[in-house]
């Protein structure tokens, strides 16, 4: 603030207050979420191949993963306020819920396709999927359009 003398008061002028501090505290965490619908991942038998003795992601699993980032960054780049939603993952504790549709009920497993989801995801996002503190898994039926429903946001109690 700046002073100034008036007769025999001194009065102040305000200051503009930089519009870095007129932002909530960084102890008040801000929710933010990403939902995303993404093709079915490659079966568990199809993400990863045996290369001399060692065990590599398959290409589908590479191809997968390529797919995903894409998309991911598509709907990124179509967000409004990407910048603050990118701070608010890379900055939290995170859940992550994925909804499965099979073209059948008995053909795979629910987990079988969690994990190169999330890794393809967090990859897509630029974020280290050890931030994921929770999952949620569901598995439905949807003959004709078989694929995951993803939504990542900050954990409720992180």
């Amino acid at each position: 603030m700046t002073a100034r003398r008036r007769g025999n008061r001194i009065t102040s002028a305000p200051r503009r207050v930089p519009a870095s501090l007129l932002s909530a505290p960084p102890t008040v965490k801000q929710h933010v979420a990403v939902s995303l619908t993404l093709p079915l991942p490659p079966s568990i038998n199809h993400q990863y191949a045996t290369v001399n003795g060692r065990r590599i992601l398959s290409s589908a699993g590479r191809a997968y993963k390529a797919q995903v980032g894409q998309l991911v960054w598509l709907n990124v780049a179509q967000s409004i306020d990407r910048s603050v939603l990118l701070s608010g993952l890379q900055s939290a504790s995170l859940a992550l819920s994925i909804r499965f549709y099979f073209t059948s009920a008995l053909r795979r497993d629910v987990d079988g396709g969690s994990k190169i989801a999330q890794d393809a995801l967090c990859e897509g996002l630029g974020i280290n999927d050890n931030r994921i503190v929770e999952t949620h898994l569901y598995k439905h039926v949807d003959k004709t359009n078989p694929r995951i429903e993803v939504s990542l946001t900050t954990a409720p109690h992180s």
